[in-house]
């Protein structure tokens, strides 16, 4: 694959053109993650009757909840408005990784890791909560973390 960056002339708009003879799942990701605004820093979130932009770096994690996705900081909650799995699209590639069925962590809000006796690990994290990661995702979190095999 071939990448081409050019810096348009002074007045031109940016553009990406994606030329490709079959669009892949992974450039489509990209393209919606692109669409979406991701590498953005800021999430729009619902707090009562009003949106609010909160920086990622202050989430510590998401957690699904009867149809609901929350996002936690350090001691607030928010609503996302948003399904769990459109959070990891849009976080993908960040600090962000799915810890579970139902969450997705910002593994920069770790303090640390400790292993339970059926394959699963808690999560504290630097607020002091513990969350629990489920054995099925710990091998990406070593991954991530660059641990282990």
């Amino acid at each position: 694959m071939k990448i081409t960056i050019e810096t348009p002339a002074p007045g031109e708009e940016d553009e990406i053109i994606i030329r490709m003879a079959e669009l892949d799942d992974e450039v489509l990701k990209t393209i919606r993650r692109l669409k979406d605004g991701a590498g953005k820093d800021t999430l729009a979130v619902y707090a009562d009757d009003s949106i609010r932009m909160v920086p990622t770096k202050e989430i510590y994690y998401f957690d699904a909840t009867d149809n609901h996705v929350f996002a936690y900081t350090k001691d607030k909650c928010f609503d996302t408005r948003k399904k769990l799995f459109e959070i990891e699209e849009l976080l993908a590639g960040s600090a962000f990784l799915r810890i579970s069925k139902n969450a997705v962590v910002n593994i920069k809000c770790i303090e640390h890791l400790s292993p339970e006796f059926n394959g699963r690990f808690i999560a504290r994290l630097k607020n002091g909560e513990d969350i629990i990661i489920s054995r099925g995702y710990v091998p990406d979190l070593k991954k991530k973390l660059g641990i282990g095999r």
